[in-house]
């Protein structure tokens, strides 16, 4: 048996050379690791084991990446999960965020780049656990009302799902009204990567948190950007 609090990391990836590299990386830092070539065994896997996190490369056998990530976050699994692929374009991306990927890497990457990003998922989600007890009955947000201690969300008396680091970026936003915060600073506080690392997963992100609670989202009213600085959150 694993000793407690024990990563366990799977790597959904059907290039076997690819695969085999990421395993001897990742167990290299101490974590475990175990291998899905296609959809189907990602899915048993998950199910069998709840990893801790996920890597997944969208170009899979059937089912395909978005689909594995779509029914893994419609059981219920919160684990972040970190996309591997060749696809850059931003409809991509966004794709991938919506299915509720955590963080979304381009092939070719940087091997250092990738521990980088899954160890600061995993510190992110470490951090993120909540609490056994709910606190009070929510804090409102325009038409949004949030249990920050359960992680849940409702828009109009309609549960809303956000992927873990979406809920995460809402919370850094809340909790600083009307601060100008920079991209740089989110991906330190929220993602936990080090500000040189260029990405535009801050603003993927962004798109989603107002598609899911501006009543406008082409105008938002409560997630306002900021020319040159970054983004404001108005209550």
């Amino acid at each position: 048996m694993p000793p407690a609090g024990a990563v366990h990391v799977l790597i959904v990836e059907d290039n076997a050379d690819l695969a085999f590299g990421l395993r001897r990386t990742l167990e290299a830092q101490g974590h475990q690791v175990a291998v899905a070539s296609t959809g189907t065994e990602a899915l048993q896997l998950a199910q069998q084991r709840p990893p801790t996190l996920i890597i997944l490369d969208l170009m899979i056998p059937a089912p395909d990446g978005y689909a594995v990530l779509t029914r893994l976050r419609d059981l219920g699994a919160t684990m972040p999960v970190l996309i591997l692929s060749a696809r850059s374009e931003e409809a991509d991306k966004v794709r991938g965020f919506r299915a509720g990927a955590d963080d979304y890497v381009t092939k070719p990457f940087g091997v250092l780049e990738l521990v980088e990003r899954v160890n600061a998922l995993l510190r992110r989600s470490a951090a993120a656990a909540p609490p056994a007890v709910p606190d009070g009955e929510g804090q409102r947000v325009g038409a949004i009302i949030l249990d920050e201690a359960g992680r849940r969300a409702w828009r109009d008396g309609v549960p809303v799902s956000f992927a873990p680091l979406e809920f995460a970026l809402l919370l850094a936003f809340i909790r600083q009204p009307g601060v100008a915060l920079s991209r740089a600073s989110l991906l330190r506080d929220v993602w936990g990567h080090a500000p040189d690392i260029q990405t535009r997963t801050v603003d993927l992100h962004i798109a989603e948190l107002r598609r899911k609670i501006e009543p406008v989202p082409a105008h938002p009213r409560h997630i306002v950007t900021v020319f040159k600085t970054g983004y404001r959150f108005d209550p």
